[in-house]
């Protein structure tokens, strides 16, 4: 039964994936996630359902548009594939619980915001906003429930509440915003709200992992681009796609990790 369930889970988050994609091609250019249908950007085609199954239909395709033969973004598989593995490792991690459920969802929003941000250099209100919001409600619904805890994530504290996910999110947003002003060239005000966000969802004291994470990723990538000399010191590096990465390592993994460092003391 575990078998099968990771296997429709995976499925499901493959899926989910297609959708992302959707998210990630139209929230930028703020056109609607309805209208017009999946169509080819290249000749304007519309895709049938057979052009749209996920994952499939571009191995099928030999990521080619069916009708003109442009290219297919290898974007389009990756999160697919990405969204797949997340789901599963949520489940791996957690079984079928809410958790699993919060894990999943929270993860995938993560992995828009990154691939957003990677390709349009944005972090967008539109995302942010509504999913601090959803941040609060699950924490407030949570604080409510007789056995706080059972939606929460939010590291060691026995009893996971809104107080926690505010704390969190006020560490990440104030520290952000610091270095922004301090160098307002080195980041947006999209990464200090992402911040905000991550501490929202992750709490106190994952929120530590999921910072820091994010911002040894960033650094260690941006000088690999620099000696590479793929990037210059003045060209942009969306620090946004990095600094989302450690959230979902942290819901994942995050006491885990928190524990590895506390070793060190």
């Amino acid at each position: 039964m575990t078998i099968l369930l990771t296997a429709v889970f995976t499925l499901l988050g493959i899926a989910v994936g297609s959708f992302l994609n959707v998210c990630i091609d139209r929230l930028p250019l703020r056109k609607s996630l309805v209208y017009p249908p999946s169509h080819c950007d290249s000749c304007q085609q519309r895709l049938s359902v057979k052009d749209l199954i996920p994952l499939f239909s571009y191995l099928w395709l030999r990521g080619c548009c069916r009708y003109c033969r442009a290219r297919i973004p290898l974007r389009v598989p990756l999160v697919e594939v990405l969204s797949g593995a997340l789901f599963f490792l949520a489940f791996w991690r957690f079984g079928l619980s809410v958790q699993f459920a919060l894990t999943a969802f929270w993860c995938c929003v993560f992995l828009m915001i990154i691939f957003i941000d990677w390709e349009h250099q944005l972090i967008l209100n539109k995302v942010t906003y509504p999913a601090a919001i959803v941040a609060l409600v699950i924490l407030a619904i949570d604080t409510l429930l007789p056995e706080p805890g059972i939606l929460g994530n939010l590291g060691f504290l026995p009893q996971p509440s809104i107080l926690s996910g505010i704390i969190g999110g006020a560490i990440g947003f104030v520290f952000f915003l610091i270095v922004f002003l301090i160098n307002p060239r080195g980041m947006g005000m999209g990464d200090v709200k992402l911040a905000g966000l991550i501490g929202l969802v992750t709490g106190l004291p994952l929120i530590i992992v999921g910072l820091l994470t994010g911002i040894l990723l960033g650094g260690l990538v941006a000088v690999v681009l620099l000696l590479l000399r793929r990037k210059g010191r003045k060209d942009v590096i969306p620090y946004g796609t990095f600094l989302a990465i450690g959230p979902i390592l942290a819901l994942l993994w995050g006491n885990e990790i928190f524990d590895w460092y506390l070793g060190f003391f």
